[in-house]
């Protein structure tokens, strides 16, 4: 059974992260700050860690430094809400394997640590392409038939989930819970404004309304 080292100074977020793990197998220790880190990724054995990088008295960034400088090769997903590019590459610098940006889905991350265990030298799919759309996944940009395209985090997310089944209808209910996670409302209307919003920056039929059923992404 694979253990896995979950850090986040959020109780919360911990806790829904293990929660979910566990419950495809896997055994989950959670710390909340880096010093904890450091020395559980030391002295204990783990197959994957998850990791923040706000983190108290040791950022995410040192815990990864002194991780590698012993030669671990220990797969790193960093699960962050810092999602700008300067971070993004400062992180993959000092040794991380994935990064993923806060708010995330459960879904994406069970598959990015999935993927570091099967084999963590093979990197994942940085970009998806739809409908002249490009994402970067690594870099977290946006580019509409070779024009950049500024998307916030929660947009990204949602375009995200949305190109990568294109073709397919989502309902309401499953971006939800997909872009929005463990602190979705669901008697919101956000997935409808944030598709307005999308719908505006990636082109007006991008995305379209099944009615009835949900959202679809154009091929």
């Amino acid at each position: 059974m694979n253990r896995v080292l979950v850090v986040d100074d959020e109780v919360g977020i911990t806790s829904f992260v293990e929660k979910g793990l566990r419950r495809h197998g896997f055994t989950t220790v959670a710390v909340h700050d880096g010093e904890a880190a450091a020395a559980l990724a030391r002295d204990a054995d783990f197959d994957v860690v998850v990791l923040d990088l706000g983190l108290p008295r040791l950022d995410g960034f040192e815990v990864i430094r002194r991780v590698r400088e012993r030669g671990e090769r220990l797969p790193i997903v960093v699960l962050t809400a810092q999602d700008d590019l300067d971070a993004t590459v400062r992180g993959f610098e000092v040794g991380a394997d994935d990064y993923l940006t806060k708010p995330f889905r459960f879904d994406e991350l069970l598959a990015r640590v999935r993927a570091r265990l099967r084999d963590p030298g093979v990197p994942t799919a940085t970009t998806i392409e739809a409908g002249g759309v490009v994402l970067d996944l690594r870099a977290r940009t946006a580019c509409v038939e070779g024009r950049d395209v500024a998307l916030s985090a929660r947009e990204f997310a949602l375009a995200e989930v949305l190109m990568a089944n294109a073709g397919h209808v989502l309902g309401r209910e499953q971006l939800l819970s997909r872009v929005w996670g463990y602190d979705f409302d669901g008697g919101s209307n956000v997935v409808e404004v944030y598709v307005r919003y999308l719908r505006r920056k990636l082109g007006p039929d991008a995305i379209e309304t099944v009615r009835g059923a949900g959202y679809r992404f154009r091929r």
